[in-house]
């Protein structure tokens, strides 16, 4: 028996105001036949909760229900008093003491004392949009039911070439094939429906289209038999057609992105019944890209199967005679470009697929969240939710990384970084160097853990999940470019971007962002490069581009600083980095990893490895400390390394011109945007706007939108129109009486290159279109330097402070050497090539004291 719960349950209480009122609120409309006394009062069972809390848990899921109720068998009818049935089951608890045992009664919500007692208070609810658990298996993909998807599991294992992989040298002697086409061939592979341009994504299912999965492949005749065998309906495959033309050679069409006629350029599919000694040859018909990294070298990659289960190797670059070149049998609208490449198998009777770049899946990104999900010190600080569901329901992670705080004005000082891979599904790089830097910053290094003190990381490590899944190159199953509608307010079509976009905007509310990146990859030119936007602003002039300055210190045989860009244009305005410029985040870049390799350093004329990029994300970590270093010495050294560099390249364009020019004085009123070229080696396609299936839905948003909108207040009286007309008539008076003032400025203006700006002229278009809302981010954070070296150094405990860190020296040691397992080493070590800086420590010897806002903050943000 339980005497203290019969007790309780049987004590009269105070009825509960809610509970009232939804008692006569029920019976009013005649949903509630029961009688007064049969409501189960809350307070009675917060009662008897606070005296037997482990008498009321559900031990199997973690969930808190009182003891079984009748409720449970008669629906909307409660018992007037528990009945001898449940008595004598209590009762027969109460006997069998193995009903109490703690694993069938322990909650993982509930706090326990020492003594194992259960304390009614919950811990706080990280598990309640949790979407891992130790035993659960991992989220299948969901695919559009027009895709047929087999059943294998495929999976790579991370092999690192044991010798560099140097980029393919053209003799000039690579044969040009000619296109033969399925009319004189024999197409050995095709997929029968793709959903292209002018139909649109309807439903989506775990393993795509229903039905029996047909033999796309042929049949082989007998072993003699030497016909490849081929195969892409798996997760990110991407193959449509191969015709056989030769014995040994084949002719390949890639599939387009999903519900659209374009992008080709993704490629990833398999091969079987190998031969060893001959020599095949595969060219790709249908690419549209004019300029590719083909035609500077790089190799297409291959993997073994035998070799990864005999030799522990990976994905490795082949081929021979590359070439790259225009195909004139195209249909007339579009220009075709050809890829075509030799090879020699390594095994007879072997798997092996070819690849674009190294695939990264949707279940690849599942299994590293798994383990850091079932890591118990990983979990600690990184928090992992979900963001929102996909088109095709799949879903998009967010990750919270961050230290718990000490106290709430911790948590509050807080900055936070941004960060965001693969809205382009087959830019897989971007992965790669996303889990480099998830890999630094979930360790136990010095420096990562320094960075979880300082900073709030907010990290969407797959924004396109639908795209990665079926093997798109660029788009969405919306059909359209996600890095081009990040202002849209299509909720429901683009639903990936428009939850970054309001998560961003809810923590612009709540915390400074200090940076925001988004990871891509680049088809046409070498090497890692940022993206940026300029910053018009006089006090903070110069100081976006401080931090892909230092990143090219830190990693000078992998990014470039030359090839990266800060002018935004027009067909760019729908880019993550420039809404979210204009949001209120001066350091706002899309960070470019090449689909090659690098023309640096020690790495000249070499392939990138995926250990290379997932260094970079190691630099990107180590950038960051030094750019929030509290001593300026770095900070102020690349400004004055980046007005030389202006300087400079001012001083060219003057050449061009014929004109010499003293800017001594005036040369900071320079617009940049007029003196930077354009990024024309940008990666990017120009926004196709809407479906068509979608512009009516935009179009009753947009018109909701104007009606919310406040109308201005017409002129009512008299006196008011009379006054405004006045005003008018003055200012044309004016306008009239400076005309000819007016004219000789600007005829003197006329004389001066069309660069050289006065920072007062603020009716110029470029810089209205490039001036960032830097008003509204000054009143969200008033008194919050932009300066990333004035950064708040207060929130760091006396510890942190106290650590030893090695110096800056000209040659740039190492900055950590506590726990070098953790992090990759990088190759090249960081050349500030200026001054040396003189000895300090990451952290700072002074601490800036600053007033913190008197909110209720979690000190887990």
């Amino acid at each position: 028996m339980f005497p203290a719960l019969e007790t309780e349950l049987r004590q009269e209480t105070l009825p509960d105001p809610y509970e009232d009122f939804m008692y006569h609120h029920l019976q009013y409309y005649g949903y509630f036949k029961a009688e007064r006394d049969s409501l189960p009062d809350s307070a009675t069972h917060q009662q008897a909760w606070k005296n037997n809390p482990r008498l009321v848990l559900n031990g199997s899921f973690g969930e808190r229900d009182l003891i079984p109720d009748p409720l449970q068998k008669k629906k909307l009818l409660w018992p007037t008093c528990l009945s001898s049935i449940l008595h004598r089951q209590i009762e027969a608890m109460s006997r069998d003491s193995s009903m109490l045992t703690p694993h069938l009664l322990k909650s993982r919500q509930l706090l326990h004392n020492e003594f194992g007692e259960a304390n009614p208070r919950l811990r706080e609810p990280r598990e309640l949009f949790g979407f891992f658990s130790g035993s659960a298996p991992l989220q299948a993909p969901r695919w559009p039911i027009e895709c047929e998807v087999i059943k294998e599991n495929i999976r790579h294992i991370e092999g690192v070439p044991p010798q560099p992989e140097y980029f393919y040298q053209p003799t000039g002697n690579e044969k040009i094939p000619d296109i033969v086409g399925e009319e004189k061939g024999t197409v050995v592979y095709q997929l029968d429906s793709v959903p292209t341009e002018g139909s649109c994504f309807s439903s989506s299912r775990v393993g795509g289209k229903r039905g029996d999965i047909k033999e796309l492949a042929v049949t082989l005749q007998g072993p003699d038999d030497n016909t490849l065998l081929f195969e892409s309906r798996f997760e990110s495959g991407n193959l449509q057609k191969a015709v056989r033309v030769d014995t040994y050679e084949y002719e390949l069409t890639l599939r387009t992105d999903l519900y659209t006629n374009k992008h080709t350029q993704w490629f990833y599919f398999r091969v079987q019944n190998t031969r060893k000694d001959a020599t095949y040859r595969f060219t790709i018909v249908n690419l549209l890209k004019p300029k590719s990294l083909y035609t500077l070298g790089m190799k297409p990659l291959m993997y073994s199967q035998l070799d990864a289960d005999t030799h522990n190797l990976g994905w490795r670059r082949e081929g021979k005679e590359i070439k790259y070149y225009k195909n004139h049998m195209g249909d007339g609208l579009q220009p075709f470009y050809c890829l075509t490449w030799t090879v020699q198998f390594p095994h007879d009777q072997d798997t092996c697929f070819f690849a674009h770049f190294y695939p990264y899946t949707y279940t690849d990104l599942q299994c590293y969240l798994l383990a850091v999900a079932n890591n118990p010190v990983q979990s600690q600080f990184c928090k992992l939710r979900t963001l929102c569901r996909s088109l095709a329901g799949n879903t998009v992670y967010l990750l919270t990384i961050t230290n718990p705080s000490q106290t709430p004005q911790e948590a509050a000082a807080k900055k936070a970084v941004v960060l965001s891979a693969r809205v382009h599904p087959g830019e897989s790089n971007g992965s790669w160097v996303m889990k480099g830097f998830l890999d630094f910053i979930l360790s136990n290094s010095p420096d990562a853990q320094l960075l979880r003190d300082i900073f709030v990381f907010k990290v969407v490590p797959m924004l396109n999940p639908d795209g990665v899944i079926v093997g798109n190159y660029r788009c969405s199953l919306a059909g359209r470019d996600l890095n081009r509608h990040y202002k849209t307010i299509l909720k429901e079509s683009f639903p990936c971007i428009w939850y970054t976009r309001s998560m961003i905007q809810r923590l612009l509310e709540e915390r400074e962002v200090l940076l925001y990146c988004d990871f891509h990859g680049h088809s046409r030119k070498n090497n890692i490069f940022l993206y940026g936007c300029n910053n018009n602003d006089r006090k903070y002039w110069l100081h976006e581009r401080v931090f892909p300055l230092m990143l090219s210190k830190n990693a000078p045989d992998k990014f470039s600083f030359p090839s990266c860009n800060f002018k935004i244009q027009k067909c760019k305005e729908g880019t993550g980095r420039v809404v979210m410029w204009r949001m209120g985040i001066p350091n706002s870049y899309t960070l470019e990893a090449t689909f090659g390799g690098s023309t640096l350093g020690s790495k000249r004329h070499t392939h990138f490895t995926t250990e290379d990029l997932k260094s970079l994300g190691y630099h990107v970590c180590d950038t960051l400390l030094d750019f929030c270093d509290p001593d300026q010495t770095k900070f102020t050294q690349c400004l004055a390394e980046l007005k030389e560099l202006l300087q400079q390249e001012i001083h060219k364009k003057f050449s061009e011109l014929g004109q010499d020019m003293d800017l001594e004085g005036s040369w900071n009123d320079i617009s940049l945007s007029d003196i930077e070229s354009s990024t024309s080696g940008s990666d990017s396609s120009l926004s196709d706007g809407l479906p068509v299936h979608l512009l009516s839905i935009a179009h009753e948003l947009n018109q909701k939108k104007m009606y919310k909108k406040k109308k201005k207040t017409p002129l009512q009286t008299r006196k008011q129109r009379n006054e405004q007309y006045q005003k008018n008539m003055i200012r044309e008076f004016k306008s009239t009486e400076y005309a000819p003032e007016r004219a000789e400025i600007a005829s003197t203006l006329q004389k001066q290159p069309t660069f050289f700006k006065n920072s007062g002229n603020t009716s110029s278009s470029t810089m209205k279109n490039e001036k960032p809302r830097m008003n509204e981010l000054n009143g969200r954070v008033k008194g919050n330097s932009l300066d990333p070296p004035k950064m708040t150094t207060s929130i760091l405990t006396k510890e942190r402070m106290q650590r030893k860190k090695p110096r800056f020296t000209v040659s740039c040691s190492p900055k950590r050497s506590t726990n070098t397992s953790q992090e990759p080493a990088p190759d090249m070590k960081p050349n500030w090539s200026r001054n040396t800086f003189p000895a300090t420590q990451r952290g700072g010897a002074n601490v800036v004291s600053v007033s913190y806002p008197s909110l209720h903050i979690y000190t887990y943000p």
